[in-house]
C-alpha cells in the first residue's frame, strides 16, 4: 500500500465519488511526470474501488510495451485491442503470384459487448487514445477511467479531446522523484524555460553535440538503451552510424535492433497471442533470410517487453533498407507453392526498419533505462515543447541530452 501525498488524496476521492455516486461516464485524471499516476490508479481501482484487475476492473494501454509497464507494477493489463476487438475467420479469394487461390483471413471488428463481469475500464497511457477508439469504448456503456499526461504529443491520428477537461490533475511531485534530475529537466521542457548545459546529480546530461566526438561518441551511441530524435533524416544518419561501429551493413543481421513500423492485427507476437505486431515495437533480429523474390526476407523476432521470441518466421518487406523505400503495399498477399503448383502457405509482409534510433512519436508509451536524445525540438514549432517534454521522459534512469 502507498502513502498518498494531499493531491493524489484529492484525486482517489473524487475518482471514488464518481465511481460510486456520478453520472458520468468517463473520469479523465491527468498528470505530469513524476506524479505518480500509476500508482495511484493502481491503489484507488484496486483499494479504494475495491475491483479486482482479473475481474470486475480492465486495465488498457494503447500498446503491448506500455501494458507490460503496468504488469511490472503488479497490475493485470492488456491492450485496448485485446479488450474491445474480436477477430474473425473470412474465406477470401486471392490473387497471388499470378493464380487465384482461397485463402483464410482474419478480420476484425468491435466486439457487440465486453465481459459483464467488467465495472470499470481504465485506459492508461490514453494521451496516445483518439476520440475515434475512446467512442469505440464508450459504447459498451461501463464507466471509462482515462489517465495520461496531456504535456506529451497528441495521437498520431485523429485527435484527443478528453484530455483537454480533466476532472483532476496531477501537479504534485511524488518524493520518491522530488530530486530526480530528469524530471526537473522535463519540468523546465514542459513550461518552456530554458535548459541549461551541465551535469545534474549523475543521472542527466545536457551537453552540446560538438563536445562528443570520436570514441566517446562511440561509446555513447553503442551502449545506451534507445536513441531518440525527431527527423527522419537524423534518425536515417544516426541508425547508419551505429550500424557501421557495430560492424553491420546491408540488410539487417543477426542481432539487429528493428522497429515494427505498421500494423499488422493478424500477426501474434507471442505464444498466449496476447499481443499484435504493431506500429512501434522494438525488437532484435534473430537469424534473418532472404528469398529469391525481390525485397523480401523473413527474420525471428524478440520483442522488447518480452522474454520470448516470436513463435513465427515473419515476412518482411526490404525495400526500405534497400534503396529506402518499401516495395510493396501493405496487405499484400504472397504464397508459397509446392511441385505441383499448390498453395503451401499465405502470408503478409510485414515493415521493419532498423531502431538504434527511432523518432520521439514512436517512442511514446516506453520507457529506456538509458536514453540519448537529440534535440531537434525547433522542427516541430507550436509542439516544440511537448516534443521535448515527451523525449525527455522516455529516460527512466539516466539521460544524455544533446543540443
Amino acid at each position: 500500500m502507498i502513502i498518498l501525498n494531499p493531491d493524489q488524496k484529492a484525486a482517489d476521492k473524487k475518482i471514488s465519488e464518481w465511481y460510486f455516486k456520478g453520472t458520468k461516464q468517463v473520469f479523465v485524471l491527468t498528470g505530469y511526470a513524476g506524479t505518480g499516476k500509476t500508482a495511484l490508479i493502481k491503489h484507488t481501482v484496486l483499494e479504494t474501488l475495491g475491483l479486482d484487475d482479473s475481474f470486475s476492473a480492465a486495465f488498457v494501454t494503447p500498446t503491448g510495451k506500455a501494458a507490460t509497464v503496468l504488469i511490472k507494477n503488479g497490475v493485470n493489463a492488456c491492450t485496448l485491442h485485446r479488450l474491445i476487438y474480436q477477430s474473425q475467420t473470412i474465406e477470401q479469394e486471392v490473387e497471388v503470384n499470378g493464380k487465384k487461390i482461397k485463402v483464410e483471413k482474419l478480420i476484425f471488428k468491435r466486439r457487440e459487448s465486453i465481459d459483464k463481469a467488467i465495472k470499470l475500464i481504465i485506459i492508461d497511457e490514453a494521451s496516445m487514445v483518439s476520440d475515434e477508439v475512446l467512442a469505440d469504448i464508450l459504447n459498451f456503456g461501463v464507466k471509462v477511467l482515462l489517465c495520461g499526461d496531456d504535456a506529451q504529443l497528441p495521437p498520431v491520428e485523429g485527435f484527443n479531446s478528453f484530455l483537454k477537461q480533466p476532472d483532476h490533475t496531477l501537479t504534485q511531485i511524488v518524493r520518491q522523484q522530488q530530486d530526480n534530475p530528469i524530471i526537473m529537466l522535463a519540468t523546465l521542457a514542459r513550461e518552456g524555460k530554458p535548459i541549461p548545459f551541465g551535469n545534474f546529480g549523475g543521472k542527466a546530461s545536457v551537453v552540446s553535440q560538438r563536445n562528443i566526438t570520436g570514441e566517446k561518441r562511440k561509446r555513447l551511441l553503442t551502449r545506451c538503451d534507445q536513441i531518440i530524435c525527431g527527423l527522419n533524416r537524423t534518425r536515417t544518419k544516426l541508425n547508419d552510424e551505429v550500424r557501421a561501429v557495430l560492424g553491420f551493413e546491408g540488410l539487417p543481421k543477426n542481432g539487429e535492433k528493428l522497429i515494427c513500423t505498421y500494423n499488422n492485427w493478424e500477426q501474434y507476437i507471442d505464444g498466449e497471442m496476447r499481443f499484435n505486431l504493431v506500429n512501434g515495437i522494438i525488437g532484435t533480429a534473430f537469424d534473418p533470410f532472404y528469398d529469391a523474390n525481390p525485397y523480401m526476407g523473413f527474420t525471428q523476432f524478440k520483442p522488447d517487453f518480452l522474454d520470448e521470441i516470436c513463435p513465427d518466421a515473419l515476412p518482411f518487406d526490404t525495400g526500405i533498407f534497400e534503396n529506402g523505400e518499401y516495395r510493396y503495399k501493405h496487405g499484400d498477399s504472397f504464397a508459397k507453392f509446392d511441385e505441383n503448383g499448390e498453395p503451401v502457405g499465405v502470408f503478409q509482409l510485414n515493415r521493419f526498419e532498423f531502431g538504434y534510433c527511432i523518432s520521439c512519436h514512436k517512442s511514446q508509451g516506453s520507457e529506456f533505462d538509458k536514453a540519448v536524445v537529440f534535440d531537434e525540438s525547433y522542427a516541430f514549432k507550436e509542439d516544440k515543447n511537448r516534443w521535448l517534454y515527451t523525449a525527455i521522459t522516455r529516460a527512466k534512469e539516466k539521460l544524455v541530452l544533446l543540443r
